[in-house]
């Protein structure tokens, strides 16, 4: 991916929710512009929710879903609507899609008030305007539509992007801790963990906000840290580095030059920095037996090292000396009953957007169960979390 390129995390989701046949797939078709869905008249022929990264005008990037319909029947139905609900905790934007000519149903009622309660915009879709022969008088968040003949797509297009946050995003990752010609240097290890040929999100998202702040990034692999800093000439306002490598890093970092993590960057940029930080101080309070979920916001494939499955869990028997159980989870898999968890490990949701990250969040807090991420986590085990977070002195002040 080039460092221009908006990432799915950083788009607009807009989620098409519908009973099966109301032409959901139709209208996600005829709105893009693009045959993006499979259309037949075959009831749930959309079995899982389908994800496409686009530019839809005049909106921009966003990320269009199509899902299952909310009626399906059967164990597999069920499992499909399970699907298609979980997709609405990543849901900027719904489009409720109704069979104009068999009306508004207890189904569509019941998805209208999930939205309501989530807090999600939406606009309800009346398809298959050219069958009903006539128009009833709808509300502000309705509109009449044809997929089939096109009949106000463009008009609902607009009705969408009328929905959307206009505001500029004004929090930013890095560029608010630093002033232009500032040195931020990054420490980025390139091992068998590191994909190939490119950089991970959070380090490519780094650097253009940095770059756009008018600063310098510099990027080094761990150990070449010291000698860099040893012979820039110019001491840099801060250290951001990989997790992983943190206690290299802290070692070799000054202490006059603010250190810190892209895990502990992108959870303030996400709005969960305070409550991460609280979460990692339960690791003094485990007990033999208790159970840990570490949760991973993407899927990929295990190294032999892997953090989430191995190293971490290390760490934390290394630090706790307790006998401790671990679940894992990972991509969309993330369990609605957290009550059997003492601590959640979450990574730094790169490939999640903002709001599917709070509502991660959000549901273990309402079931007080205590949560963190990988960085915030791998700093406290080492020692390393209040100078890691000498950059932020309120938060400092506040938690610590």
């Amino acid at each position: 991916m080039g460092l221009n390129e908006t990432p799915s995390a950083n788009r607009l989701h807009i989620g098409f929710f519908g009973k099966r046949n109301a032409g959901k797939s139709s209208v996600v078709n005829a709105v893009t512009g693009q045959n993006l869905a499979i259309v037949s008249d075959v009831k749930g022929t959309t079995t899982n929710p389908v994800y496409k990264a686009m530019e839809l005008l005049p909106l921009g990037p966003v990320v269009i879903i199509d899902t299952p319909g909310i009626d399906d029947k059967g164990t597999l139905g069920e499992m499909r609507v399970k699907r298609s609900r979980q997709v609405l905790n990543k849901t900027d934007i719904a489009v409720l899609v109704i069979d104009a000519t068999c009306g508004k149903s207890e189904d569509d009622e019941k998805l209208i008030e999930l939205f309501e309660k989530k807090d999600i915009k939406y606009v309800v879709v009346y398809n298959k305007a050219d069958l009903e022969g006539h128009e009833e008088t709808v509300g502000d968040n309705e509109i009449y539509v044809s997929a089939k003949t096109g009949y106000n797509i463009n008009k609902l297009k607009e009705k969408i992007a009328s929905l959307a946050v206009t505001d500029d995003i004004t929090h930013k990752i890095v560029g608010d801790l630093i002033s232009p010609s500032d040195f931020v240097v990054l420490v980025v290890p390139i091992d068998k963990a590191a994909p190939k040929g490119r950089l991970i999100l959070p380090q490519q998202q780094t650097i253009r906000d940095i770059l756009e702040s008018d600063a310098v990034a510099i990027v080094v692999k761990e150990n070449e840290l010291k000698n860099t800093l040893d012979s820039l000439g110019k001491k840099p306002k801060l250290v951001i580095t990989d997790s992983q490598a943190f206690e290299k890093v802290a070692a070799d970092t000054p202490d006059d030059i603010y250190l810190t993590s892209f895990s502990i960057l992108f959870a303030r940029y996400k709005g969960n920095l305070e409550i991460a930080v609280k979460g990692a101080k339960t690791l003094d309070s485990l007990q033999d037996g208790d159970t840990v979920l570490i949760s991973e916001g993407c899927t990929h494939h295990r190294q032999c090292d892997d953090i989430g499955t191995v190293k971490l869990p290390r760490w934390i028997n290394n630090y706790t000396k307790k006998n401790l159980n671990f679940e894992f989870t990972s991509g969309t898999e993330f369990p609605e009953d957290l009550t059997r968890y003492k601590l959640i490990v979450h990574c730094g949701g790169c490939m999640l957007n903002e709001r599917e990250m709070k509502y991660r969040y959000k549901c273990a807090v309402e079931q007080n169960v205590p949560i963190t991420n990988y960085g915030i986590l791998i700093a406290y085990v080492h020692g390393i979390l209040k100078r890691s977070l000498q950059i932020f002195p309120d938060i400092l002040a506040e938690i610590l």
